[in-house]
């Protein structure tokens, strides 16, 4: 009997997600290793678990999420120019790279380098995805209830 992944199901999967130029940006595949996720717990992007839902083990489907469904619209208001000496001196930037940072209360933020000087550092604090179209290849390689994960662990 064909398994159907829904809601509260376990899915067992291998994926490659491209931009609308066709730039790869994730392949569990290039890991070495499926991804195995509960469906409908928040642990998705909402138009990845929702395409998900319905599909079989051993299916293969291509589709587009769109921003909306994704990491949103990318916000200009979270562009911020800091100070280049908040990074130690021998701190290398290079455009493009993610780096952590944390404000005043603490919280870590990953940011990602835009221009910078030996006086300022351009960060944009949009998700890397954000406002862009995102195009996944998945394969159902399995199907399964939590209870039925649990026992295969133990």
């Amino acid at each position: 009997m064909t398994k159907t992944a829904q809601n509260g199901k376990n899915v067992t999967i291998h994926y490659v997600g491209t931009l609308n130029d066709g730039t790869q940006f994730d392949n569990s595949r290039e890991r070495g290793e499926p991804v195995t996720v509960t469906l409908g717990d928040g642990q998705l992007i909402e138009g990845f678990n929702n395409a998900i839902v319905g599909l079989t083990e051993g299916e293969t489907t291509t589709f587009t999420v769109s921003p909306d469904q994704a990491y949103g619209d990318h916000h200009s208001d979270r562009i911020q120019e800091l100070p280049r000496n908040i990074f130690p001196d021998d701190f290398e930037l290079t455009t493009g790279m993610t780096v952590p940072l944390q404000n005043d209360q603490g919280q870590n933020f990953l940011a990602v380098v835009g221009e910078h000087n030996d006086e300022t550092v351009t960060a944009d604090f949009n998700h890397p995805l954000a406002g862009k179209d995102l195009t996944f290849t998945v394969e159902v390689l399995a199907v399964s209830d939590e209870e039925d994960a649990e026992d295969n662990d133990s």
